[in-house]
């Protein structure tokens, strides 16, 4: 018989459907059921730092990647994972939500979910980049990364399917430096968009994105050998390139004025 009665908590009503019958099941606790804690424990931490919880162990299942590096990173797992302890987990409830209501994390969701996902969060990248915001629209697309990273490494390299996805992931990439750029993240536009040309030559986006950061740590010729990239495989860049370049060419000027200005100061001194 239906039976609802509040659970001492402001809000929460609980409505038993059907009771159940025979003995009450017994759990088995102690140290032995807490073996695969730690690698469970270092997928959440993960979660949280904004990384993929999934790709520490992608060709391997955790337990035979942590024997294999002998560490999950974490000191104190790598201690229980060498001498498991009971665990008391304290739960808080946050809200409740309906089946149909509850969206998962891209990390939960299975292959078809994070293909359907990938275009959804490059549009909400793309809103929030025009929007100036950055930070988020960075997150959005590296969100976006991972799903494909994930679906990627279960296809053969370099044949279609994995090529199809390498060039969403590269459209991404680019993205995400654009993002880096305006956060004034030049190390790291170089080394994203290296890695880009190391793999995809032709990229003109990346030649690009690349000279903008070079210009902007004073590195002037490789700045204009990169933007002599972009020239060689897009014509119609001309116009945004010369833009460019005279850009560089006073920021230089003016560099130079000021360092003479300053060794001028050393010997008045």
């Amino acid at each position: 018989m239906e039976e609802t009665y509040l659970a001492n908590v402001e809000g929460i009503k609980k409505t038993i459907l059907h009771g159940g019958f025979g003995e009450l099941p017994k759990f088995l606790t102690g140290s032995k059921h807490t073996g695969l804690y730690p690698t469970v424990a270092k997928s959440l931490r993960r979660i949280v730092e904004g990384k993929d919880p999934t790709d520490w162990h992608i060709h391997t299942c955790g337990l035979a990647n942590m024997f294999a590096y002998h560490s999950l990173g974490y000191d104190d797992l790598d201690e229980l994972q060498k001498e498991p302890q009971p665990l008391i987990f304290v739960i808080e409830l946050l809200k409740v939500e309906s089946p149909s209501a509850y969206q998962r994390e891209t990390w939960a969701m299975n292959d078809d979910e994070k293909i359907k996902a990938v275009p959804l969060l490059h549009g909400m990248g793309n809103k929030l980049f025009k929007l100036a915001r950055y930070p988020e629209a960075l997150g959005k697309y590296r969100e976006a990364v991972i799903c494909l990273k994930n679906l990627q490494v279960k296809q053969k390299p370099w044949e279609i399917q994995w090529l199809k996805l390498e060039k969403m992931i590269v459209t991404l990439v680019l993205n995400y430096c654009q993002c880096l750029l305006k956060m004034e993240e030049y190390y790291e536009v170089l080394e994203q968009t290296t890695d880009i040309l190391n793999n995809h030559p032709g990229t003109v986006k990346a030649y690009f994105l690349r000279a903008k950061a070079h210009a902007e740590v004073w590195n002037e010729a490789e700045a204009k050998a990169d933007f002599e990239k972009v020239l060689e495989y897009d014509s119609g860049m001309t116009k945004t390139v010369k833009k460019e370049l005279r850009i560089l060419d006073s920021r230089m000027r003016d560099k130079e004025e000021e360092e003479k200005l300053q060794f001028k100061r050393m010997f008045h001194n």
